[in-house]
This record gives structure tokens, C-alpha cells and sequence, in this order.
């Protein structure tokens, strides 16, 4: 496996592979807390998601978890 191929793994302990938007799975385990959490914290306007898609997925900002991470809610 090259260098390449190593930073596009996500890995939730390492800021530098996560992308500019991150998923509700890749925010949960960088959280670590539970899909539900932040469900509900996206509909108590805590933790505001993105939607993207056709399905309407939930999108979390990479700036908004660090924020979160460092100082919490």
C-alpha cells in the first residue's frame, strides 16, 4: 500500500484523512456517539447536518466536529 492509498483512509483519530464533510457514520465514530445522537442533535439545531443526495443523507462539516470535539456542545 503506497502513501497515497493510507491518507484516503478514514481514520476518526486522524483530522488529516477525514474529508471536508463527513458522513453521519465517520461523525459518529470521531464523536464517538451513537447515529441517533446525532440525529437528534441535528433536529435540536446542536449539530446542524448538510443533505445531500436524492436520499437527503446527512453531511457534517469537518470544521463543525472539530469545534465540537474541542470544546463540546
Amino acid at each position: 500500500m503506497d502513501k497515497i492509498d493510507k491518507i484516503s483512509e478514514f481514520d476518526p483519530h486522524s483530522q488529516r484523512t477525514w474529508p471536508p464533510l463527513l458522513n453521519i457514520d465517520q461523525t459518529s465514530r470521531v464523536l464517538n456517539i451513537s447515529k441517533w445522537t446525532l440525529r437528534k442533535w441535528d433536529n435540536e439545531k446542536k449539530l446542524i447536518s448538510l443533505r445531500v443526495g436524492t436520499r437527503k443523507d446527512r453531511r457534517y462539516k469537518k470544521e463543525d466536529i472539530l469545534k465540537i470535539s474541542n470544546s463540546g456542545l
